[in-house]
């Protein structure tokens, strides 16, 4: 029997041969990894530069970037140095790391998405109390508690499938899975599979809270003005999108893990599995970009007369020492 200690290594069984076709799949990977990065930065830098976005909606949308940036990079190189690599293995140690950002991911995007639906329910239906009830303090205290809740209930969950002896090594999937590990344990994991019901009906806590606060929107929405239908339709559309696409995404991980998919193609598996940790970190900034005007309307012009400003400051020093002419 081997101890989860003693292994010190797990191998990825879902790549497939794909020969000379792999250099194409890394310069695809990378373009997206690229921008995934940039497209996220950008707005996390609009986001702090224009002081008119220094609003509650904003500072959660900036922690959804921020997370979108988190789980990428704990997906994304991994998945290039894999790609490349003939063999598919992976340390014990960084296998257990890669579970821990990727759940700690999902879990602080469920969080993220209560707190930004909340949110916009204060906005639309107490718009006079708004600024009172959605405090600067109130925005920090939120987003902590989103980090730090996803970040102890994984820290839990890894912890117990770390302590399992382990029969074997091999996961049939091109990245680390808790439930995989689990799979591979040769005793009792009664334990780790209670832990993880009450992980997955822990999540219909913010699921719960996003439909109250939609069913009160809506009610607002029916029985108010049309600027008021308006102004909810244009700050929860993306909401709503993001959520929807989202919760696809961990369904597609969810079936293919926890069912038999053997009839199913090893491609398609591979894309299912992959789709709520890269598709999410592209559609967010493209979709909050595109919808909310505030952020679309960039401040280059600002940033242009600064910058303009920097340089003649700095050449105006420069002659005063040297005596040239301006």
């Amino acid at each position: 029997m081997l101890n989860s200690t003693q292994v010190s290594y797990f191998t990825l069984g879902a790549y497939f041969d794909t020969k000379q076709v792999k250099y194409v799949l890394f310069l695809i990977l990378l373009c997206l990894y690229v921008l995934i990065v940039g497209s996220n930065v950008l707005l996390i830098m609009v986001i702090c530069v224009k002081r008119s976005l220094h609003e509650p909606m904003y500072m959660f949308l900036c922690s959804l970037f921020v997370n979108e940036l988190y789980g990428s990079t704990g997906l994304f190189p991994f998945l290039l140095v894999q790609i490349l690599s003939d063999v598919h293995i992976i340390s014990a140690p960084l296998c257990f790391l890669q579970i821990f950002c990727l759940y700690t991911y999902a879990g602080v995007e469920f969080c993220n998405l209560a707190v930004m639906s909340y949110d916009r329910y204060l906005a639309i239906c107490h718009p006079l109390q708004y600024h009172a009830l959605m405090s600067l303090k109130k925005v920090a205290l939120f987003i902590a508690a989103a980090w730090i809740t996803a970040f102890l209930m994984v820290v839990t969950t890894t912890s117990l499938s770390f302590s399992l002896p382990l029969c074997g090594n091999f996961i049939n999937k091109v990245y680390c899975n808790n439930f995989s590990i689990v799979k591979l344990s040769c005793s009792d994991t009664t334990v780790n599979n209670i832990y993880g019901l009450i992980g997955t009906a822990l999540i219909f806590v913010p699921v719960g809270l996003i439909l109250y606060t939609y069913m009160r929107i809506l009610k607002v929405c029916f029985s108010g003005s049309k600027q008021t239908r308006q102004k909810a339709v244009s700050t929860c559309t993306p909401h709503l999108a993001s959520l929807v696409n989202f919760s696809f995404g961990i369904c597609f991980e969810v079936l293919q893990s926890r069912f038999n998919m053997s009839s199913t193609p090893g491609a398609v598996k591979v894309l299912l599995s992959l789709y709520y940790v890269t598709c999410q970190p592209l559609f967010n900034p493209v979709m909050y970009g595109v919808k909310l005007s505030t952020i679309r309307i960039t401040p280059w012009s600002q940033v242009y007369k600064i910058k303009h400003l920097c340089m003649q400051t700095v050449f105006t020093n420069i002659c005063e020492r040297t005596g040239c002419s301006q």
